[in-house]
């Protein structure tokens, strides 16, 4: 399994060329890494000086790089639909539509992006991916997929099973499954070989994003205060999708005090301008990625004091709101929502309070 590292911040601060040394970096010291660039335009090979494809290369000792090319991943992942439904359907029908013919609708891009890190990561050839992303919303989004289609399943399913619908349907789903699948029917539309398939994937995504020696974000500004606020805004944001955040990387300014103590406690890392052809000194300033672990979890649960704490930086409590529905609770921070599904011992619990404090969010439960 590799660590995933991506950079979020305004455009223009510099995130491509910090993508591309750390790649450089980590490869230096042995790591196998894939550098991987969500945008398609010429920029990205420009910036790393090599040709790039939508295929994997090496271009150096122990670092790969690929430039993602959505309908070139769209046509790979509809073969991959085809194969399960032949494998699950005694009659396939999406045999005679191609890939190749298939256009690009829109939020293709992020769940065929994330599907290919996913595969990427699944491959164990890299102990390192660096995606050089779209470093703002979209990438959380991207990132928060698991976690949202995982929530759709378990609230869907449990909606259909309660409904007069699902009741009725039932006793009719086993039989005509029978006849059109080459796999046995349970009778839960949600419990079949394939959705249990897709479930694990997102529970394994899900897992991921939540453990920061696999998935860490790196917050990138300048000293112009829009930068600053964009960081900001990305770091409480990052929360929201449970994405920890391992640091703040200062470029185009020598001295981290100019942040005062907006990013407190996330370490400033302040790198040079990089000057063409000389990678080295900005190599040489970058932050150690492996330190992201100590930072703060964008949530913690506390079964013995019935609390759940989430770290909500960049957002006042005007701006966060929290409701509670049935097992789960609901925090809305920004144009962010998140649910957490609470464990056993708290599921069914009334929220007795919440308070925000020093950029937490803290809930108690009766």
């Amino acid at each position: 399994m590799a660590l995933i590292l991506t950079f979020l911040g305004k455009g223009g601060v510099g995130r491509t060329t910090l993508a591309i040394a750390a790649a450089k970096r980590l490869a230096h010291q042995g790591k196998s890494v894939l550098l991987v660039s969500q945008d398609s335009g010429p920029g990205f090979a420009i910036s790393l000086g090599e040709a790039v494809s939508a295929e994997v290369r090496e271009i150096a000792p122990k670092l790969w790089v690929v430039q993602l090319q959505t309908a070139t991943l769209l046509e790979r992942s509809w073969e991959e639909l085809k194969q399960l439904e032949a494998q699950y359907l005694r009659t396939p029908f999406f045999k005679e539509v191609f890939g190749q013919e298939l256009g690009v609708l829109p939020g293709m891009d992020e769940a065929l992006a994330l599907n290919a890190l996913r595969q990427y990561d699944a491959s164990g050839q890299y102990e390192v991916i660096i995606l050089d992303g779209l470093g703002g919303k979209a990438t959380l989004r991207m990132l928060g997929m698991p976690e949202i289609m995982g929530w759709y399943t378990r609230r869907f399913r449990q909606v259909f099973a309660d409904s007069d619908l699902g009741k009725t349907l039932s006793p009719f789903l086993q039989p005509i499954a029978s006849a059109v699948l080459n796999v046995s029917w349970s009778g839960d539309i949600f419990n079949q070989p394939m959705t249990q398939q897709a479930t694990n994937w997102l529970e394994q995504g899900r897992q991921a994003i939540a453990d920061p020696d696999r998935v860490a974000a790196y917050l990138v500004t300048t000293p112009d205060a829009a930068a600053i606020a964009t960081a900001q805004h990305l770091w409480g944001s990052a929360q929201q999708v449970g994405v920890t955040v391992g640091g703040v990387i200062l470029n185009q300014a020598s001295d981290p005090a100019i942040l005062g103590q907006t990013f407190a406690p996330l370490p400033l890392t302040p790198v040079p301008t990089q000057v063409v052809n000389d990678w080295q000194p900005l190599i040489d300033a970058l932050p150690d990625f492996s330190a992201a672990a100590q930072m703060p979890r964008p949530i913690a649960v506390n079964v013995a004091e019935q609390k759940v704490s989430l770290f909500l930086p960049g957002f006042d409590k005007k701006q966060v709101k929290l409701t509670q529905y049935g097992p789960e609770i609901t925090i809305e921070a920004g144009d962010q929502r998140r649910n957490v599904f609470l464990p056993e011992a708290l599921r069914g619990k009334s929220v007795k309070g919440a308070k925000f404090q020093d950029g937490f969010l803290i809930i108690s439960f009766e």
